[in-house]
């Protein structure tokens, strides 16, 4: 048996070391490949910047949602409620510090929050808080660490609003009109992460550990969030190893092909999000008869099942069919039916009369303004509408962007057929997602100037406006449920909305090298404490 050297043990002892350093520098870093929605860290900019800030870890709120949509305390830990539901006093959990070592006081919070209300009172911001809060004033107690929030109007429960990702708690230092910061490229926060960098081009984000976080230690040092807009590059991507975690790969092949492997851990839910196409009242589909048309000639439940691959499941009102407003007893008469969809229009006389395979109205060819974007399947739709719309005679152009961007055109009225996503019970209850279709879009519910008109697919109904006003001044839950529904069902009976289905989200994980990537209900919440390293 040959003896090894002194030197040479040591080399190998050396060697070894290296190697065990190594891995453990490589279980330090995450690499997680995501949809990237925003250029800002800003939750004063716009609402998917204050989401990235969540999403990534880097900022909390004073409230967090659980997975069956309760409420838990976050960054406040008990309040009271006055008995006309508008005087909120939140106590803040002691001992919490932003990332920078900053406390994070009653007098902080107040601070974030009023500059909040302050930069969104702006021209150029086209953020909307007031249509979430009321907001009356904003006071901070130093001594009893409390932030009173005094509304203007009765709020039936103002914790799950204080969930939503606008209302995520930063470190301002007493600046509460941004004039010597700005928050686009980073944020200081509460969560475990801390912006290092960001590129507002690329949209990629190097993220450092909290060291101050209040939860306890953070499991990486680092994390690279790259973002990855296709949904097969991120499959192809955590299968080479280049990312250990991604989210809602939408492909369907993809996703079975990494669920069948041992190697990767699918985290799947039902989510409260809708996939839907705004229709605008104010173009060509203001006409009754075509807007009922194009719902009639839409297969909603092959796209679901089909086109898309069971990553929604099918549903015609503009609610999940989980949630708890009575799905069962909606009516929609307007369901697939390509026949009744073809003699509707000959019977309203918008026919093609040129040969060319068109229909018109008023003389003009029908062409469809879609917009749309590669996200949650939403352009698989949007193609899949587009030949069933042809096979009634309507022409449909459809045109591909990013998130930012068809917001943008959406807000200009720039189309006729909008695709969205949204999670329609952000704050615990459909009073922000029903804004979309009332009349004047919340402007006159809500004091202050800053109010902004959100219907911007132009659709008027006075029975619908009745209702979401008594919906909003309830505060009774059986009666307010009730509305709900009477409102779904207005929207049916008047094709205001064409809905896909509701989205099922999904995480997926390098099993062997990342645990605890559970997707939460709601998806404010992608990067946490939760998710470690295998050991």
């Amino acid at each position: 048996m040959k003896r090894v050297s002194k030197a040479v043990a040591a080399g190998i002892a050396a060697a070894m070391m290296c190697t065990a350093m190594v891995s453990a520098a490589a279980q330090e870093h995450l690499n997680f490949g995501c949809y990237m929605y925003a250029a800002s860290f800003d939750p004063a900019a716009y609402q998917n910047a204050a989401w990235q800030g969540m999403r990534l870890g880097v900022t909390e709120a004073l409230f967090r949602f659980n997975d069956d949509m309760t409420v838990s305390g976050c960054l406040c830990d008990t309040y009271e409620v006055s008995e006309d539901h508008k005087t909120w006093t939140l106590h803040i959990r002691d001992g919490v510090k932003f990332s920078n070592g900053d406390d994070c006081n009653a007098q902080a919070v107040a601070d974030s929050l009023q500059r909040l209300y302050n930069v969104c009172a702006r021209e150029e911001y086209s953020s909307t808080p007031s249509t979430y809060i009321d907001m009356a004033s904003i006071t901070a107690d130093a001594e009893a660490n409390t932030v009173t929030l005094v509304t203007n109007v009765a709020y039936a429960d103002l914790t799950a609003t204080l969930c939503f990702p606008f209302y995520t708690i930063i470190d301002v230092e007493g600046d509460l009109d941004d004039e010597s910061h700005d928050y686009t490229e980073s944020v200081i926060g509460t969560g475990p992460y801390v912006v290092d960098s960001f590129d507002v081009t690329t949209k990629n984000a190097e993220l450092v550990r909290n060291e101050n976080y209040w939860k306890g230690e953070v499991p990486y040092a680092s994390v690279s969030a790259t973002f990855i807009e296709d949904d097969t590059t991120k499959a192809l991507a955590i299968q080479s190893g280049d990312i250990d975690l991604t989210e809602n790969v939408t492909t369907a092949s993809d996703l079975a092909t990494l669920e069948a492997d041992d190697t990767y851990y699918v985290s799947k839910t039902s989510s409260m999000r809708t996939g839907f196409a705004y229709l605008n009242f104010a173009g060509v589909l203001g006409n009754d008869d075509l807007r009922r048309a194009v719902c009639m000639a839409v297969d909603g439940q092959t796209l679901c099942d089909v086109t898309v691959g069971g990553m929604y499941t099918y549903g015609y009102a503009v609610l999940p069919s989980s949630l708890v407003y009575d799905y069962d007893s909606l009516v929609y008469a307007y369901g697939y039916d390509v026949e009744g969809a073809k003699k509707l229009l000959d019977d309203a006389g918008i026919v093609d009369t040129d040969g060319d395979g068109i229909r018109e109205l008023n003389g003009e060819n029908i062409t469809l303004r879609y917009i749309t974007y590669v996200n949650r399947c939403l352009s698989d739709f949007a193609e899949a509408i587009q030949v069933s719309l042809a096979e009634i005679g309507i022409n449909v152009e459809i045109t591909n962007t990013d998130s930012d961007t068809e917001w943008n055109l959406m807000q200009a009225g720039a189309y006729d057929l909008c695709d969205s996503n949204w999670t329609t019970v952000g704050t615990g209850d459909p009073t922000a997602f029903l804004l979309n279709w009332y009349g004047d879009g919340g402007a006159n519910l809500y004091d202050g100037e800053n109010a902004e008109a959100t219907n911007y697919c132009n659709y008027v109904s006075e029975e619908y406006d009745e209702l979401y006003e008594a919906f909003t001044a309830s505060t009774d839950v059986e009666e307010r449920n009730r509305l709900v529904a009477q409102m779904e069902q207005v929207l049916l009976d008047d094709c205001a909305v064409l809905v896909h289905g509701y989205y099922n989200s999904a995480f997926i994980s390098n099993a062997t090298k990342v645990t605890g990537a559970e997707i939460s209900t709601i998806d404010y919440y992608w990067l946490s404490s939760d998710i470690k390293p295998v050991e």
